[in-house]
């Protein structure tokens, strides 16, 4: 059966030359459907139970579970979930010397779109089973495979179609070097819009300059900003408390005119436990005194579905095994991931796999070949460990 399997280096270099790039403008975003098809051929080939499914807000997006092993009777024997996205950022023409889809051996270091973040996870996962007697697991494992992370987190978001997704433990394979991460900041994104009136500059005063209302709102959200650093804190982030960026904004057409429009684009990044609503609310108070100064002027608009936070202890089981496993302590990222929509199914959540993070969303992305062996081994380890 196993021998219909790809070497390795052939599983890597097939998911490379699957485009499967997700980006909200349509004239990039590619079906992901080449990439669950290679996988789930490949797993079926290994004994798996395969599953794909359809995204219900995304059509045309699909997500794979793919289970082994005896089937749950409680809690205690969940088994491993070794999860991952499918999808890809966009790339810059311009600014990558290989080609993207074709996956370039040279001076020590594999280059591709998605070699680090992170389709070439599932070659890694794939190859740390390939040898193991599989009849013999005494925990289900599964492999969770995503739509659309790198966007709306669509396929994270409805992983509740799978019925009985209960693991013990999860792995999410992002690009950690294999250290593992335990906890991560949230994300929201929201664009302030100020509607004015315009009208001639020689008399300001005969219209509603959204200029001027916008240096408001800045103001106030210079005062949350600092209220987010007062009340909430996180010792174990570089930046520990919440944080507020001020990335877009755009207003008026000429010096002559009223300004009748401004918007700013903004982000907030929670620390775990937050909740969104909690976040939300205290960027809608900042702003209801301006709101009640100018009624009908300024809309809050939310610009994705926001990301929550997420921490699973340090003291937990599966912390203090990957830590074992990798001979590295775990720590915080500022990236957000999956894992607080995994870790919301209720097991231990980690982050942990092989290639740089500094290389996502990076022109000429790689992964070192000297990674490759000992990260293999330490996902075998991991999976042993957990369901053997």
């Amino acid at each position: 059966m196993h021998r219909t399997l790809p070497s390795f280096m052939d599983m890597y270099r097939d998911l490379i030359a699957a485009p499967s790039v997700s980006c909200l403008e349509p004239t990039w975003d590619i079906s992901n459907r080449q990439v669950i098809e290679l996988l789930g051929m490949w797993l079926s080939s290994l004994g798996f139970h395969v599953e794909i499914q359809e995204l219900e807000r995304q059509a045309g997006k699909y997500n794979l579970l793919a289970s082994i092993g005896p089937e749950p009777v409680d809690s205690s024997a969940a088994g491993l979930l070794l999860s991952g996205h499918t999808d890809t950022v966009p790339w810059d023409e311009g600014r990558w010397t290989r080609d993207p889809f074709t996956l370039t051996e040279a001076d020590g270091k594999l280059f591709g779109l998605g070699s680090a973040d992170m389709k070439g996870f599932f070659a890694f996962v794939i190859e740390a089973v390939r040898d193991l007697d599989l009849s013999k697991l005494k925990k289900p494992l599964r492999i969770l495979a995503t739509a659309d992370e790198e966007t709306s987190m669509a396929g994270a978001r409805e992983l509740h179609r799978f019925a009985n997704l209960k693991p013990e433990y999860a792995v999410i394979g992002e690009p950690t070097n294999m250290v593992p991460v335990r906890m991560h900041k949230g994300h929201s994104t929201d664009c302030i819009r100020i509607t004015g009136k315009s009208g001639h500059s020689s008399n300001p005063a005969a219209g509603i300059n959204a200029i001027n209302i916008m240096h408001e709102v800045l103001g106030s959200l210079k005062t949350l900003e600092q209220s987010l650093k007062d009340k909430f804190h996180e010792p174990a982030f570089e930046v520990p408390y919440p944080t507020l960026n001020f990335g877009h904004i755009h207003g008026g057409d000429a010096a002559n005119r009223i300004c009748a429009c401004c918007e700013l684009h903004m982000d907030m990044r929670p620390l775990p436990g937050m909740r969104i609503d909690t976040l939300n609310d205290m960027l809608h108070g900042a702003l209801a005194p301006i709101r009640e100064r100018y009624p009908n002027a300024l809309d809050i608009i939310a610009m994705h579905e926001p990301i929550p936070g997420y921490e699973t202890k340090a003291d937990a089981a599966l912390v203090r095994l990957a830590e074992a496993i990798s001979g590295q302590q775990a720590e915080p990222a500022n990236y957000c991931t999956e894992a607080p929509f995994i870790h919301d199914l209720g097991c231990e959540t980690i982050v942990m796999g092989p290639g740089s993070i500094r290389q996502a969303h990076q022109p000429d992305e790689y992964i070192t070949l000297a990674e490759i062996k000992p990260a293999q081994q330490q996902l075998r380890e991991l999976i042993v460990k957990t369901c053997f």
